[in-house]
């Protein structure tokens, strides 16, 4: 049976793959200092170690390997540095001053160059995929996710992010580097849609996420007069590497989308994974929203 590395980030996606591997030749690994949840145990490495590291996944018979989770960007310590990574250090030094798609796509090419073939989460649970489609679209709605779609497209090429919202026509907020809840979070509304009860709470991959302008905004930041409504965009980018980085939503995700005032989310079809499926589906129901799948 081949065996698989699993490198394990932050966030459920790695516990919902250790649950999918069940019955698989297969053991974690984790960025030193960041252990994984729902995983069991986690062998940690250092950046500064990977050449090391990349030798004993060899010696271990590893023929797979697996991102999921949240990595946080190490700072690097010279003096750790060790033989077998020395020759890495340029490609590694660029990855971590580069976006995010270039920075994964320097780490997937140090490990396929080390013989490893890289498979996606998807790969190994494909159900992420499924989508609880729930509700029927305006017009309007129709109009906001041509606008999104395109905005999307338009920001791709500068790696940015993986989402953005959009109401009447007008842009919200995108996604960079503080992540989908920092985006849904700066567009919180006081009222009777917000906050909703959660009931659990999910991390996020990949991606990262900015905001441009909010209302009733957390921090004393001021309000401004938004349009009512709006719907929460995400899709993957053009020439993105969905093995290791496939934009993600989980129940949380509706959560925000509701406290934000926000009519429904739209995800592009068979590209975005859904954490915890039945979650996101009582979550739906519970705040009204609808969410709805989209095709380039």
């Amino acid at each position: 049976m081949t065996r698989l590395a699993l490198i394990a980030g932050q966030g459920d996606l790695p516990g919902v793959l250790a649950n999918a591997l069940s019955g698989r030749d297969w053991f974690a690994c984790h960025l030193d200092g960041h252990a994984p949840q729902a995983v069991g145990q986690s062998r940690p490495f250092r950046v500064e170690q990977l050449g090391s590291f990349i030798e004993n996944l060899r010696a271990d018979g590893v023929v797979e390997v697996c991102f999921a989770g949240a990595i946080v960007r190490p700072t690097l310590d010279p003096a750790a540095i060790d033989h077998a990574t020395q020759p890495l250090m340029a490609r590694i030094s660029a990855a971590m001053a580069s976006g995010d798609d270039a920075a994964l796509r320097a780490v997937v090419t140090i490990f396929e160059k080390a013989g490893f073939r890289i498979i996606g989460a998807a790969d190994i649970a494909p159900s992420l995929l499924d989508l609880p489609l729930v509700g029927e679209l305006s017009d309007a709605q129709m109009s906001d996710i041509s606008r999104a779609a395109e905005i999307h497209a338009g920001l791709a090429p500068l790696d940015v992010g993986q989402a953005c919202v959009v109401a009447s026509g007008q842009v919200l907020a995108i996604e960079a580097l503080p992540g989908t809840d920092w985006m849904l979070t700066s567009l919180a509304l006081p009222g009777p849609r917000g906050p909703v009860p959660t009931g659990g709470t999910f991390d996020f991959l990949g991606g990262a996420a900015d905001w441009l302008s909010g209302g009733a905004q957390p921090g004393g930041l001021p309000a401004f007069d938004r349009p009512k409504g709006g719907i929460f965009f995400k899709a993957s980018k053009p020439g993105q590497d969905l093995r290791v980085d496939l934009p993600t939503i989980g129940p949380e995700t509706v959560t925000r989308c509701a406290a934000a005032g926000l009519d429904g989310l739209v995800l592009e079809k068979g590209r975005v994974m859904v954490l915890d499926r039945e979650g996101v589906a009582a979550r739906l129901k519970a705040t009204g929203l609808f969410l709805a799948a989209w095709s380039p």
